[in-house]
């Protein structure tokens, strides 16, 4: 089953985490890697670590900002890929979080994510779910299930500063 978590708003990521926890706790393995998240940036990778060891990977290195740092972050996304080509076949759970922004930007090929997510195409088992911004129609069709995340109102905007255990 492909499950996708998107939209404007907050929660894409936290909602993964909570797919992660979910499969979990039904004894299901999940293998869980982060496209854009820089290791160490996010509280959550401190408990999907703890909960998944080897099968939690932080791969990415922080938003794309400049055209200059595009070739270190196809980089680390090709890894990133890699690994999951190697961990994937073994869990029932598969989540790609922020492998929509990945695909937006460029980092990821339309034709690669399909080439990951094609164990994953049936109705049952072994599910994926990917999350970001951004969702293209191919893959809103192909998905079981969207969920769309949308903002009403955020702290950011209103001069309110991240808040540690909040937005990170």
């Amino acid at each position: 089953m492909i499950l996708i978590y998107t939209g404007e708003g907050k929660g894409k990521t936290s909602a993964c985490a909570g797919q992660a926890l979910r499969a979990l706790g039904q004894g299901m393995r999940v293998v869980f890697a982060q496209f854009m998240k820089r290791d160490g940036a996010a509280g959550e990778q401190r408990m999907l670590r703890r909960l998944l060891g080897d099968d939690f990977r932080a791969g990415g290195l922080g938003f794309l900002r400049t055209q200059e740092a595009f070739p270190e972050h196809r980089q680390a996304a090709l890894a990133l890929m890699d690994w999951v080509e190697q961990k994937g076949p073994r869990a029932q759970m598969v989540v790609l979080d922020e492998a929509l922004y990945a695909l937006r930007a460029g980092v990821i090929t339309q034709e690669e994510l399909q080439k990951l997510m094609a164990p994953y195409a049936g109705p049952g088992e072994p599910h994926i779910a990917l999350s970001g911004r951004g969702l293209p129609d191919w893959l809103r069709e192909a998905a079981h299930l969207v969920t769309e995340m949308r903002e009403i109102r955020h702290p950011l905007r209103h001069g309110h500063a991240a808040v540690k255990g909040i937005e990170f």
